[in-house]
């Protein structure tokens, strides 16, 4: 079964914006495009934003136990090494 994660946001000028995430060989790739464009863009480095959207896709599909701990956790080590964070300040 393939492990991809699909979600659409609205960017700051009010733009569509439709970002595909898929684990292959134990490595996240995300992609993403505008609903104008025809051409997908592929990240070498996924955008910090990006990899904090996805934590809270998965981690919603992990309490319904539609997916592992692992992939959770490996998303929110990425989120880690690039000084980034998910949580919520209080």
């Amino acid at each position: 079964m393939r492990n991809v994660h699909i979600w659409k946001t609205t960017t700051e000028e009010g733009d569509k914006r439709e970002v595909r995430a898929e684990k292959f060989g134990g490595r996240w790739k995300l992609q993403a495009k505008l609903k104008n464009e025809d051409n997908w863009t592929y990240y070498e480095t996924p955008l910090l934003e990006d990899l904090i959207e996805l934590r809270e896709v998965l981690f919603r599909k992990y309490q319904r136990k539609h997916l592992s701990w692992e992939d959770l956790a490996a998303v929110e080590k990425l989120i880690t090494d690039r000084g980034g964070t998910w949580l919520q300040s209080e």
